[in-house]
C-alpha cells in the first residue's frame, strides 16, 4: 500500500481515516497538524509534526491528502495544497467503496469521496475537493478545484460549482446553476443563481 500523510487532524480527518481504511489503497503513516502535540493520536494514528514535515515526508515518497474540513470558502485548504505542491505532486485520491462513481465521471487527485456519495455520468470533480457523505452530484456537473460539498447536499445536472466554493449540508443547487468562485451556499438552502 502507498504511504499516506494526512494534513489536518480535526473531525474531518477522523472521517477520512475511516474511508482510507475502507478503500485499502493507502497506508496512513501519520498526521500533520501544528495545533496538536507530536505523538498525540487521532483515531489511532500519530501526529508526526506540523507543516515543516511536508518536505521530509515528500522526499521519503509519501502521498498526501489535505484533511481540513473547512466550513466556508476554501482558504486554508488552498494554502496547504500549495505548500505540498512545492515538494511533490503525489496527492492521494480517496474514494469510499460505499460511494458510487460512474465510469463516465472523473475525480481528480487530492480529492476524497466519502461514504454513500453518488457521482453520476459525465460529472467532473476537481483537485483537492471534498465530496462528503451522502452527496449527490448529477450528470455533467463540473465541480472545480478546492471545493467542499458538505453532507447530503445535491448538485443537479449541468451545474458549474466554481473553484473554492462551499455547499452546506442539505443544500440543493438547481439544474444548470453556476456559482462565482469561492461561493458560500448555506446549509439547507436552494441555489438558483447564474454567475
Amino acid at each position: 500500500m502507498k504511504p499516506l500523510i494526512l494534513v489536518g487532524g480535526g473531525g474531518h480527518c477522523r472521517s477520512v481515516i475511516d474511508v482510507v481504511e475502507a478503500q485499502g489503497v493507502y497506508r496512513i503513516e501519520g498526521i500533520l497538524d501544528p495545533n496538536l502535540a507530536k505523538g498525540e493520536k487521532v483515531s489511532g494514528y500519530p501526529v508526526v509534526g506540523g507543516d515543516e514535515e511536508i518536505a521530509k515526508r515528500a522526499e521519503n515518497g509519501a502521498w498526501f491528502l489535505v484533511t481540513v474540513g473547512e466550513i466556508g470558502p476554501a482558504k486554508i485548504r488552498v494554502k496547504l495544497a500549495e505548500k505540498i505542491h512545492v515538494h511533490t505532486d503525489r496527492f492521494a485520491t480517496v474514494i469510499s467503496p460505499r460511494a458510487y462513481v460512474s465510469e463516465r465521471a472523473k475525480v481528480a487527485k487530492g480529492s476524497v469521496v466519502m461514504h454513500d456519495a453518488l457521482i453520476n455520468a459525465g460529472a467532473v470533480v476537481g483537485y483537492n475537493t471534498i465530496v462528503n457523505s451522502k452527496v449527490l452530484i448529477e450528470h455533467d456537473t463540473v465541480v472545480q478545484k478546492h471545493a467542499h460539498i458538505a453532507t447530503g447536499a445535491i448538485l443537479n445536472g449541468d451545474v458549474l460549482l466554481r473553484e473554492g466554493s462551499f455547499v452546506g449540508s442539505g443544500a440543493v443547487v438547481v439544474q444548470g446553476a453556476q456559482t462565482p468562485p469561492f461561493a458560500f451556499i448555506k446549509a439547507g438552502s436552494v441555489y438558483k443563481a447564474d454567475a
